[in-house]
């Protein structure tokens, strides 16, 4: 199966490509929107602030805004939240908008007892079935390192809780459009299992199952 991994400049894509190759994908990493236009699958990465990732890869919002439509997106970290409608990241008075792909808005984390930014490993808990996080359980630790995150809705499929409950784990409608939070390629086995999951639901949706399980 191969992924391709879109490179808008930021994120750590070795690490990523390294991870996705462990799982068992074929890797392929591009800044042409035309081979993204064509891919099997696509992953999205992330690192840094909001809007610089939105002005980053806007080149790429028409490729992934049709992509979603039949093709298995994966978002990692600030790609995840690229994925939603909008952040109050960076935002002077209104939100800063994302992709609509997933509805939800990005918001800080409070620091009332916690340290932001959240670095480190910590729980997740599954909220809903979808493939990519089979085999995982409740109390299975990632690791994260953000300072913003979406709250807990209905397109959440596993939660985490840092001085409140935020989306780890979310998809679309459809289910083809999924993202974590937290870094896969960091979190050890379970972290390997979401990459694995990702690979082959994305081949299992490419040769027509299309439903998530």
């Amino acid at each position: 199966m191969q992924v391709t991994i879109i490179d808008y400049g930021v994120g750590n894509l070795r690490s990523l490509r390294r991870g996705l190759e462990n799982a068992g994908a074929s890797v392929a990493v591009s800044a042409d929107p035309d081979e993204l236009a064509t891919a099997d699958a696509l992953v999205l990465p992330g690192v840094g602030a909001f809007q610089e990732c939105v002005t980053n890869s806007e080149p790429f919002h028409d490729v992934l805004v049709e992509a979603a439509e039949d093709t298995p997106i994966l978002g990692v970290c600030v790609g995840l939240q690229l994925l939603f409608t909008e952040s109050t990241e960076g935002a002077a008075a209104t939100p800063v908008q994302g992709l609509d792909l997933i509805p939800g808005r990005v918001e800080r984390l409070p620091n009332v007892e916690t340290k932001v930014p959240h670095m480190g490993w910590n729980q997740l808990t599954i909220e809903t079935d979808h493939p990519i996080i089979d085999g995982i359980d409740d109390g299975e630790y990632a690791y994260f390192v953000h300072s913003y995150a979406a709250e807990v809705g209905d397109h959440t499929i596993a939660s985490c809780d840092y001085g409140f409950d935020f989306a780890a784990v979310a998809a679309n409608d459809a289910g083809n459009v999924v993202g974590t939070q937290f870094h896969p390629e960091k979190s050890g086995e379970t972290g390997l299992t979401i990459l694995e999951n990702f690979v082959a639901f994305a081949e299992a949706y490419n040769d027509g199952e299309h439903v998530p399980a």
